[in-house]
């Protein structure tokens, strides 16, 4: 076979093969964009949740989120480095925050020098100041956070 004898180049097989490739790798951008904006989705939603029930007032459901713990009646004791009575004057009616009206998530990141959880920053009440919690990647527990981040 010589040059003269080659195969002619079918231009529109090589042109559906082009929009494959390039349709391949604009999803693939995508689904990595969508991943990178949605990492903290799940840490987001759950201390969403804990606001939206301490909102309602339902302190005691609150701490079974707090704890990552529903059925934490069955065994107070099983908690005591943070018992309700404490969290109640943290986060009840006289806590810091008072009666929570609104509440939105505003952002979450993870502390400088990386660690096991994330922290999720909170405006409660259209304050100024934001409240913050750490939630703890492997099991969802909340707890307050070991180092405070300023979000933008």
């Amino acid at each position: 076979m010589t040059l003269l004898d080659a195969k002619e180049i079918d231009l529109g097989k090589e042109r559906k093969r082009k929009r494959r490739i390039i349709s391949a790798i604009v999803l693939v951008v995508m689904v990595l964009c969508l991943g990178w904006w949605l990492r903290y989705w799940p840490q987001e939603h759950v201390v969403g949740h804990f606001f939206d029930t301490l909102q309602k007032q339902d302190y005691e459901t609150a701490y079974g989120i707090w704890m990552h713990d529903p059925q934490w009646k069955q065994h107070p004791g099983e908690h005591p480095k943070y018992p309700f009575s404490e969290f109640y004057r943290d986060w009840g009616p006289g806590g810091e925050w008072g009666v929570i009206k609104t509440q939105k998530v505003y952002g979450a990141s993870s502390c400088p020098g990386g660690g096991t959880g994330i922290v999720v920053d909170v405006v409660v009440n259209d304050r100024a100041q934001h409240a913050q919690v750490w939630v703890e990647k492997s099991d969802k527990t909340l707890s307050f956070p070991p180092c405070e981040l300023v979000f933008r």
